[in-house]
């Protein structure tokens, strides 16, 4: 199936918000991680929402190029050729985009779309995540505003950051020094709508933060409180008009138990960003390739070794293997399987 249209993302979004389950989007690095997810959302019919960090779309150019908007065209271009082979929607996103790289990543990819479509085409991505999280919530909505105007032309969908994330992602940090700011709250959500509207400006999600820490961590050791979701949503909705106003990102997800997850479901999460599990899921099977067959991958006491298995496929197979089945896991407690859009 061609990659997403803008109208077929839209009714992906919508969907998740109707049927009471949310996407997760996979960050992706290289051809082997995409095709895994591919792989495992085509056995779960479930759409796929694939997305690339500013640290990724770099690595995805090559180290000799190492240019985040090279790489991002490169991965958009993988993606729009290799998803014509598969029977689900695929969409593509950035992440995670600060202030200091909106003007050598995010805005060029948005004037590279804004050509496509001129000329046409589709927009190059889906959607953009402008993460304004380091800067103070009036100066963030001004920049979403700008970013909103560009990507509604374009039929693009904007993701915006209202909230400190901790933890660290691709070199970007949440300051969690005042541990309230990685709490939203219900006045970060009425300036959001003040100034972003419900969707007539241009549609976007939005990530508040309840707690949310990047990296790994046992369940237990993040302290969520999804609730916070539900407080804005009721407040923010009472005074437009509207049930569950903000369609919700969930950031951060590494140790949330399942049923705070679900919980943040509920109260109107339709895409959660995983990133942190399915590297570890894609690493595992490789590194006990390695372990088991250490004298074939080496060329050990002067042996030649065992082409077999140190060629690169014979372990990547197991590698994208392993990220799929984590992939699928993640459907599954999202309630996304089998939930693919026609």
């Amino acid at each position: 199936m061609p990659l997403a249209t803008p109208d077929k993302y839209l009714e992906m979004l919508d969907a998740a918000k109707n049927g009471g389950f949310a996407h997760p989007a996979f960050n992706v690095t290289s051809s082997q991680s995409i095709n895994a997810v591919l792989l495992a959302c085509a056995e779960a019919e479930s759409d796929a929402i694939l997305q690339v960090s500013n640290g990724g779309a770099a690595y995805f150019s090559g180290q000799a190029v190492n240019n985040r908007v090279t790489g991002s065209v490169a991965m958009a271009e993988f993606i729009r050729a290799v998803a014509d082979q598969y029977s689900i929607n695929v969409a593509i996103h950035t992440d995670h985009c600060p202030k200091n790289l909106l003007d050598e990543w995010v805005r060029p990819l948005i004037k590279i779309s804004a050509d496509r479509v001129a000329a046409g085409e589709d927009p190059l991505f889906n959607s953009h995540m402008w993460d304004g999280s380091a800067v103070p919530v009036d100066e963030n909505l001004e920049i979403a505003a700008d970013l909103l105007a560009q990507t509604k032309q374009n039929r693009q969908v904007l993701e915006i950051e209202v909230g400190v994330v901790g933890g660290e992602e691709d070199g970007i940090k949440g300051d969690t020094s005042d541990k309230e700011k990685m709490y939203s709250t219900v006045e970060d959500g009425m300036k959001t709508v003040e100034r972003l509207g419900t969707g007539e400006q241009g549609r976007y999600i939005t990530a508040l933060t309840f707690g949310n820490v990047h990296g790994v961590y046992k369940p237990g050791n993040v302290v969520l409180r999804p609730e916070i979701l539900k407080e804005i949503q009721d407040a923010v909705g009472a005074k437009v008009g509207k049930d569950q106003p903000f369609d919700l990102v969930f950031h951060g997800g590494s140790g949330s138990t399942d049923q705070e997850i679900l919980d943040a479901v509920s109260f109107g999460v339709i895409k959660m960003n995983i990133d942190t599990d399915t590297q570890y899921a894609f690493s595992r099977p490789v590194a006990d390739h390695m372990f088991t067959n250490y004298d074939g991958v080496l060329k050990v006491d002067g042996e030649v070794g065992n082409k077999k298995v140190y060629d690169p496929r014979s372990w990547g197979k197991k590698a994208e293997r392993g990220m799929a089945d984590r992939v699928k896991e993640a459907l599954d407690i999202l309630g996304a399987t089998g939930k693919s859009v026609k």
